[in-house]
């Protein structure tokens, strides 16, 4: 009788320990960035209640889920997205919570939909948020973490933009030419630059728009620059949304990221919840999916049934950005590194271990033979996992508390005691 091999499930990935090098890579980078302008992490579980994501999306956002009933007839969901989690845990201790807060997670989330090339099944993502102010420094916070990110990742400025745009921008603009039902309208702008010129009126015509509405709607959104578009709005809250990026992109420069972000009209982000700035990040020539994507979603919590807390954030998944530091060569070997090897010529465990143990405590990391073996073996073994340094607990020339040692990345051979041999590395 044959046994078939188990098979990887459809969009997801095995991170054998080379793969998970890099990703831990990526992890810790995310991490000590988010720490440096300190976000406090945060977590929740795997799955929710579905209600969590149909309240906020609607229905139709079950075809995208991995949805299930548990054992106690209770609709559950993986989590897509971690923002209504996050949303959740605010309404949860609202008024427990010292506002304004500024949060960080990175998640494992699961969305049901066509695997391909950018976009998994299961994937990672970095969840930023500030909780509970209005202020426009809060979306500048953010992106100047996103900068800070990806140059620390050794992307340089003009390698990547910040894309940015103003859903209540486009809100007044929609109103000041009588276009109806914005949310509607919405999806259709969030895919204009996708579907083509021909396809997108059409889409704006099912909406209810005239001819002319969307021709100034498409002439308005090719806008590049805040001159053009102070110069097709009228309103007073237009102007107030202009504004607001112009503080936006005034802060960034003096702290350094004005290279860093640009006007993006065509960014609208296709998520209902979203009230303010929008904002997404690509490479030079937008050759791949967005890096990252964020705004302001002021009524969520209402949404979910909570008190209105404002909240900004944005999300960078480990896919994208994967292929993209691949592609610039950023990421580093996937190779195991120990600093130090420890061999025996007689094979004496116990002295191995022993002496092992002395390197560790400073902190070091630390291989050995598990089993009696000949020194060209154990070199190779040590030559494998990448040692630094190959200590021997029997040499013949090492007097006492000392030890002979191999500089593996010269090939230069050495006598010393243990803090001797710790300096060298």
């Amino acid at each position: 009788m044959s046994i078939s091999i188990p098979q990887l499930p459809k969009g997801t990935r095995d991170f054998y320990p080379e793969a998970e090098r890099i990703q831990n890579y990526i992890f810790d980078t995310w991490r000590k960035v988010a720490e440096s302008f300190a976000y406090e992490e945060y977590e929740g579980p795997m799955f929710e209640h579905l209600e969590l994501y149909t309240g906020k999306s609607g229905e139709e956002i079950v075809s995208q889920l991995y949805n299930f009933k548990d054992k106690g007839d209770r609709e559950i969901a993986l989590r897509p997205e971690m923002t209504p989690t996050l949303a959740r845990l605010v309404i949860q201790k609202a008024r427990e919570l010292k506002k304004p807060f500024k949060w960080f997670s990175m998640p494992r989330l699961f969305r049901y939909e066509k695997a391909q090339k950018g976009r998994l099944r299961e994937f990672f993502q970095l969840n930023m948020d500030i909780i509970g102010t209005e202020s426009i420094y809060a979306e500048a916070d953010l992106m100047a973490a996103i900068a800070t990110m990806l140059r620390k990742f050794g992307l340089k400025d003009g390698e990547f933009a910040i894309g940015v745009s103003s859903r209540k921008l486009l809100a007044t603009y929609l109103e000041e030419i009588g276009a109806p039902n914005p949310s509607l309208v919405y999806p259709v702008l969030d895919r204009r630059l996708k579907i083509g010129p021909e396809a997108f009126a059409k889409a704006l015509a099912d909406a209810g728009l005239t001819e002319e509405q969307v021709k100034k709607l498409d002439d308005f959104m090719s806008c590049k620059s805040l001159e053009e578009v102070r110069a097709a709005v009228k309103s007073e809250n237009a102007a107030a949304a202009l504004k607001e990026i112009e503080d936006l992109f005034e802060t960034l420069a003096a702290a350094g990221y004005g290279d860093c972000v640009n006007l993006d009209l065509s960014i609208v982000r296709g998520l209902a919840y979203y009230t303010g700035i929008v904002f997404e990040v690509f490479d030079k020539g937008k050759s791949m999916r967005a890096i990252a994507g964020g705004g302001r979603y002021d009524s969520l919590t209402e949404k979910l049934g909570g008190e209105r807390i404002p909240g900004v954030g944005f999300g960078m998944g480990d896919v994208v950005l994967a292929d993209l530091l691949a592609e610039h060569k950023l990421l580093p070997s996937p190779k195991q590194s120990v600093d130090f090897y420890i061999a025996s010529f007689t094979n004496d465990m116990k002295k191995v271990f022993e002496t092992a143990q002395k390197f560790r405590e400073g902190g070091n990391t630390v291989s050995h033979p598990l089993a009696a073996m000949k020194m060209g073996k154990q070199l190779d073994q040590a030559n494998y996992q990448g040692a630094k340094i190959v200590v021997y607990v029997d040499g013949s020339k090492a007097g006492e508390g000392e030890f002979e040692f191999k500089d593996m990345r010269t090939g230069e051979m050495f006598v010393g005691n243990v803090s001797a041999i710790v300096e060298r590395l």
